[in-house]
């Protein structure tokens, strides 16, 4: 049997084993479909078994959220932790709050942040988690009342040597300081290493909100050096308007690019003045009015215009850099956006590209960065955080910006040199995925059948 066939074995039987979860299937096959040149190399990997145990969790765990709203009426979420793979270090991967959660969301996000967190070179391992309970709209008592109730379960499974979290869509430094608490309450410890992304003044890491925005624009800043080109001067769209968008808006802006269109789930916008997006007034409507992208248009004014219909991806860009959730660009988008003449496309999101548009943006001349190499510098970020936390010890904003681009950098060359070794020059995906897959494979061999 060949080395294909006996992946597409492999696909098969995962696909079966975890019916219903299209987006962990989709993970899987992405990685799987950079394998075979590695494992021609290496059959070891297969003789050992090695990727059936990759696409297994070491452990899911799911539970009941129960809960009490201002108006004293009950609701019961489901939480979730599956803490994939240990065997580079710690589970680390954030928490997503979201309606859209389920089991099989979580363990695409899990896969990834296996491989996302062995492309930084820290030490840890991959895991993810979350609940399908969405805290917007909810007062920050009702949303300190879900967080209590559920770390009072998650609390049981987590520790700065065994189970990191952080945060994700739906949980920021709110939500983080309220898990925190409750942790500290029942355990009894001030284990400041066990969760990232928390307060400054209590052990948190400065630019961590920014790091994954700022990141995944390093990441892009490279790409685009590959081609002798910058962002100075260019046309750049931005999908979504959380933190990972607001961030990834304001390190464009420095480096002399022109954002001219963002989004949230309820449409895009398109800011056609000369300086483009206005970062202060999308701050302001999205994380202190906790409005809607319309509110920014009409705060805006005529040079901004709202669209409830249609791709924010038709609007013509040199870069883009979708920030928002998983498979919101499609095969068509992607036409679109080389058809406008889009030369980079860096994912801030998770899988945000369907896998049609990913092949297509490979077999093109637009250079593309997927989640796992591009996005990886809000995790990084975080494995400083617990650098800083295992040492008592604080850093300057400056200095761990410093360190962040400097992981990034380091991340795409890694991709870029592995892509160049396995005869694929360019691709950004089978870069990222063979070079990490080697690490925490050979990490498995290492460490036995466990």
């Amino acid at each position: 049997m060949t080395v294909a066939h006996r992946l597409d074995a492999i696909y098969e039987d995962v696909r079966q084993r975890n019916p219903g979860e299209g987006e962990f299937h989709q993970a899987v096959q992405e990685v799987f479909q950079s394998l075979a040149v590695v494992v021609d190399r290496r059959p070891e990997y297969l003789d050992a078994g090695v990727i059936p145990r990759l696409c297994e969790p070491e452990r899911q765990i799911i539970f009941r959220v129960p809960w009490i709203d201002d108006s004293g009426k009950l609701h019961v979420n489901r939480g979730f932790r599956v803490e994939f793979s240990s065997v580079l270090g710690p589970y680390k991967g954030g928490l997503r709050f979201h309606p859209s959660v389920y089991l099989g969301i979580v363990k695409f996000l899990g896969f990834e942040q296996i491989f996302k967190n062995a492309l930084t070179g820290m030490p840890i391992g991959g895991g993810k988690g979350g609940s399908d309970f969405d805290p917007k709209g909810r007062s920050d008592n009702e949303v300190m009342r879900f967080c209590q109730s559920f770390m009072s379960e998650l609390y049981r499974h987590l520790g700065e040597y065994t189970d990191v979290p952080a945060g994700d869509i739906g949980v920021g430094g709110r939500e983080v300081g309220y898990l925190f608490g409750m942790y500290k309450k029942i355990t009894n410890r001030f284990e400041s290493g066990v969760l990232t992304g928390k307060g400054i003044g209590w052990g948190g890491a400065q630019v961590r909100k920014e790091a994954t925005g700022y990141g995944t624009v390093f990441f892009a800043q490279e790409m685009l050096r590959t081609k002798g080109q910058s962002f100075e001067g260019r046309d750049v769209v931005v999908s979504g308007s959380g933190n990972v968008a607001i961030y990834a808006i304001e390190k464009v802006q420095e480096l002399g690019g022109r954002v001219v269109a963002c989004s949230d789930s309820s449409g895009y916008v398109v800011d056609e003045s000369a300086d483009g997006v206005d970062l202060e007034l999308l701050q302001e409507v999205k994380e202190v009015r906790r409005g809607r992208i319309g509110d920014y248009a009409e705060a805006r004014g005529p040079k901004a215009s709202v669209a409830d219909n249609g791709s924010i991806w038709d609007v013509p860009c040199h870069i883009a850099l979708p920030c928002a959730t998983q498979n919101e660009l499609d095969l068509a988008d992607a036409k679109t956006l080389i058809d406008n003449g889009c030369v980079v496309v860096a994912e801030g999101a998770n899988m945000p590209a369907t896998p049609e548009a990913v092949k297509l943006f490979t077999e093109s001349e637009v250079l593309f960065g997927p989640g796992k190499a591009a996005n990886a510098g809000g995790v990084a970020t975080s494995a400083l955080e617990m650098q800083q936390n295992a040492s008592r010890d604080s850093w300057s904003f400056e200095h761990t910006e410093k360190r962040l681009a400097e992981i990034m950098a380091d991340i795409h060359e890694r991709c870029a040199d592995t892509a160049e070794e396995y005869g694929h020059p360019g691709d950004y995906v089978l870069g990222a995925n063979v070079s990490s897959f080697q690490q925490v494979a050979d990490a498995m061999i290492a460490q036995g059948v466990v």
